[in-house]
């Protein structure tokens, strides 16, 4: 893994210690997981330097952020924040909030030109709210205004701390939708906090488990879900996390998978042929048995073998 982002930092609050020692790509998307209180929001505005008290090392993308000699002030760190709330100006347009945005780039970086700026609003399709106000935006659509600001910055990372949160479930499911996109299409490293399994196995590449300012496990997606101990924490419910991609449509709302040789027919209609997915089978859904299952409803039917068994108390 080609690590660009070196963070250790250490930062006392009270009877709260976060120390963190952390390599994280320097592309895709870098989940902060953990419960309430464990640190994330803390790390998160370390990073930004929005904690002074903070003291350790950051580089980023070979610049140094901080360090034992250097502190960095968030103003002149080259980087985006979307927080829980969206904080637009509400005495500007959508517009003039991205142009605020984009004459705030660093001196030595050029403006960024039309064409980018238009492939960030095509991407988190806002088009048709270029003209109006904070007060005449829903909550996903203010979220997504609130991204393309930060990326209208330039910045060499985006934060995001839990920009979902205060979403209900189908704008929630709306913008999880474009974070996807953005994932595969903007091509800065990203960190992003939450408590939600869902948003971590739908957007993580990179993953961070805190527990109690500590690092409990971090490292690949697929590679941290395979600690059983661990994806206990994540998820009261068991599960696997599958990749794949589209291979054929199937009638009726049926789409054909190709998970790494193992092919898989969901009832999906929104996708096409060439398209990534992510499947996450939940134990509770796969049945066992020792005789291939006839007259049945069940879509997938695979052969296997069982190769261990493992407690889990």
């Amino acid at each position: 893994m080609a690590s660009e982002i070196a963070i250790h930092l250490n930062l006392s609050q009270g009877e709260f210690d976060l120390s963190v020692n952390l390599a994280l790509p320097s592309s895709g998307i870098t989940v902060v997981f953990g419960r309430s209180g464990s640190g994330k929001t803390t790390l998160l505005r370390a990073v930004a330097g929005l904690e002074k008290s903070a003291h350790g090392d950051l580089t980023v993308a070979g610049d140094v952020w901080q360090s034992q000699h250097q502190f960095l002030p968030a103003h002149k760190r080259p980087l985006g924040y979307v927080f829980q709330e969206a904080s637009l100006f509400e005495h500007l347009t959508v517009e003039q909030n991205l142009q605020y945005a984009a004459k705030r780039t660093r001196a030595a970086q050029p403006l960024m030109g039309e064409a980018a700026q238009q492939h960030i609003i095509e991407l988190l399709d806002i088009q048709s709210l270029m003209g109006r106000y904070s007060a005449q935006l829903s909550g996903g659509e203010r979220q997504r205004v609130a991204i393309a600001r930060a990326l209208f910055t330039q910045p060499q990372l985006l934060l995001l701390d839990e920009p979902l949160a205060s979403l209900d479930f189908s704008r929630k499911q709306e913008v999880l939708g474009y974070l996807e996109r953005l994932r595969s299409e903007i091509k800065i490293p990203v960190i992003y906090v939450t408590h939600s399994t869902e948003e971590l196995v739908r957007l993580a590449d990179y993953v961070v488990v805190l527990e109690q300012g500590q690092v409990k496990s971090q490292g690949e997606l697929q590679e941290v879900l395979a600690d059983q101990k661990v994806l206990a924490d994540i998820s009261h419910e068991p599960f696997s996390l599958l990749r794949g991609s589209v291979v054929e449509s199937l009638e009726p709302g049926l789409s054909c998978i190709d998970a790494g040789g193992i092919t898989l027919r969901l009832p999906q209609q929104s996708l096409i042929i060439g398209d990534a997915v992510r499947i996450r089978l939940n134990a509770k859904d796969i049945s066992i048995a020792l005789s291939k299952a006839a007259d049945s409803s069940i879509l997938n039917i695979l052969p296997c073998q069982i190769e261990a068994i493992e407690s889990l108390g």
